[in-house]
């Protein structure tokens, strides 16, 4: 158990050197982030609009 614990940190180290300090699982966690943002503002404009159509 520890043998894999030291290859995905040897693994992970040379991602986070390489790119400043940002691996690419925290540069799709951001892009995931802002598409779900993107999602829920859309849903708030939706129900907003149905509110008002149907008078509530």
């Amino acid at each position: 158990m520890i043998t894999k614990w030291k290859k995905q940190a040897m693994d992970d180290m040379a991602d986070t050197f390489a790119k400043g300090g940002r691996s690419p699982r925290q540069d799709d966690q951001e892009a995931r982030i802002k598409e779900l943002h993107a999602k829920i503002g859309e849903l708030i404009v939706e129900r907003d609009f149905l509110a008002k159509v149907f008078g509530r």
